[in-house]
């Protein structure tokens, strides 16, 4: 009697537990969606299969075209066949992760198929990075841009580099970012004065020392990133360094009438 009762509690725990997953997988959310290449333009992108109407390109490291989303918060993201996104002689780094299985497996009915992006709940816009990955397909990393996480006139910094990084901000104490890591920063007179610094095995170095200028009205937010995109690279063939940032900017939305 007790090995049944556990059989069931644990069949119980089971489906429960199945359950739960399907539901978190099939919440609905209503959003503003930016895709941005990390890296080269990726042209051809939508988030409906075979609509080239509604087609966006993803512009590297840089704001295109929104696009206005309801639907399931696991995002799926096209890209119409035959499309090229990479020059063949291009040294822009594929990240070697094994293609996700979720993914892999709805390739095999949707060719076309090249990005899944898991989207927050209760957030009103998002960014998505795209960055290269196997086989034609790309890594989403999200984002989450609501205007209570990332309020105009203010600059978040995220780290998406290999490596921890850290920061002083307007003579603030410095604070270190470990890799996924991000803080939220005030300007100081509409600028933000920063020193940036990585570490390299054991060692800090300094990158770099800039100023930001940061609009009342604007979300801004830098990311600091390892690319070997040529976006990077200058006209005369120079770097910025071990490591890169761009900086993202959105003017704020102006009410519904």
């Amino acid at each position: 009697m007790k090995s049944e009762s556990l059989f069931r509690a644990t069949m119980m725990a089971a489906l429960f537990l199945l359950a739960s997953r399907a539901s978190a997988q099939n919440n609905t959310v209503s959003l503003k969606i930016d895709l941005v290449a990390w890296g080269n333009d990726i042209p051809g992108l939508s988030i409906k299969a075979g609509s080239k109407n509604d087609e966006v390109t993803a512009l590297a490291f840089q704001y295109s075209k929104d696009i206005a989303y309801s639907g399931s918060n696991v995002l799926e993201i096209y890209q119409r066949a035959g499309v090229q996104t990479v020059p063949a002689d291009s040294k822009e780094a594929v990240i070697k992760d094994a293609i996700p299985p979720e993914l892999l497996a709805l390739r095999k009915e949707k060719p076309d198929l090249v990005a899944l992006a898991q989207l927050p709940a209760d957030s009103k816009r998002v960014t998505i990075l795209l960055a290269p990955a196997q086989d034609h397909t790309f890594r989403a990393v999200v984002i989450d841009d609501d205007p209570s996480k990332l309020p105009p006139g203010k600059l978040r910094i995220h780290n998406y580099s290999p490596v921890p990084v850290a920061l002083r901000c307007n003579g603030a104490p410095p604070k270190e970012l470990k890799g996924r890591e991000s803080m939220v920063t005030a300007p100081n007179n509409h600028q933000v004065i920063y020193e940036l610094a990585y570490q390299d095995q054991g060692q800090w170095k300094m990158q770099e020392n800039n100023i930001l200028r940061v609009g009342d009205d604007e979300q801004a937010q830098m990311i600091i990133l390892k690319s070997d995109s040529g976006y990077f690279t200058g006209t005369n063939g120079t770097r910025s360094g071990f490591l890169q940032a761009v900086v993202l900017r959105r003017q704020k939305e102006a009410p519904a009438p």
